[in-house]
């Protein structure tokens, strides 16, 4: 991996007058404005990539519907709202997302899904979900939102802290592929200047082993890879832990 560092400083280099531009704070302030057009064309291009697994994924939500017969479903990152088709009829959502620019997608996208009730939609990171109570849902739901978070744990713990006991939480995320390969070579190679264009996105974080840490009953996991299989964000995890 000695030219690992290398390669880094090289494409580093070719992106100079963005780096510039994000120490002089200008660069976050630009690309928050513009990264929901571009989601909104991604999304529905990963979307149908995914389709089989993300349908698979949720097909068991509703075994966590609470005692009161009402699944209330927390969504970290909503972003434009490409989860919302596969959620049940009749699901209440709690969205949440740190970048207001969402907005009018998340709107749009709700429009289309209207057998969904919005219960609220907050401005908010993962770390710092406190306007959400203890215990408020039934289901969390995470995806592709991981790999972009500042503290990984403290996502987690806040999942843990507005899930009640027996409630699930729900990721796919784009993961480091395995350490021998060239995928990884690539992913490390691409991290520095991949995160100005993924709005913080890292293309290595070990996510698996940041879930295995935290206190879930049970961790229910697969790796899966997805096309193109070349692209540094073909590996991936999918699955569901419970309180």
């Amino acid at each position: 991996m000695v030219l690992v560092p290398f390669l880094q400083r090289c494409v580093q280099l070719l992106l100079l007058p963005i780096h510039v531009l994000a120490c002089l704070g200008l660069w976050d302030s630009f690309y928050k404005k513009v990264f929901p057009h571009i989601m909104a064309k991604l999304a529905s291009i990963y979307n149908r990539k995914v389709y089989k697994e993300k349908q698979e994924l949720f097909s068991n939500l509703r075994q966590f519907t609470s005692p009161s017969g009402q699944l209330t479903l927390l969504e970290i990152g909503t972003g434009t709202g490409t989860n919302f088709q596969f959620y049940p009829p009749g699901c209440r959502l709690i969205c949440t997302d740190p970048n207001p620019n969402f907005r009018k997608f998340l709107l749009k996208s709700l429009s289309e899904n209207q057998h969904l009730k919005l219960e609220r939609s907050v401005v908010a990171s993962g770390e710092d979900l406190h306007q959400i109570p203890d215990g408020a849902a039934d289901v969390v739901v995470c995806t592709l939102v991981l790999c972009s978070v500042a503290d990984v744990p403290g996502v987690l713990r806040e999942v843990l802290r507005v899930l009640r006991l027996g409630g699930a939480f729900y990721f796919l995320e784009h993961v480091a592929a395995d350490h021998s390969s060239w995928t990884y070579f690539w992913q490390k190679v691409c991290d520095p200047a991949w995160k100005y264009f993924g709005d913080g996105c890292s293309l290595s974080r070990e996510t698996q082993k940041e879930l295995e840490k935290m206190n879930f009953s049970e961790l229910n996991l697969r790796r899966i890879h997805v096309t193109p299989y070349w692209i540094p964000t073909s590996p991936h995890i999918i699955g569901y832990a419970v309180k």
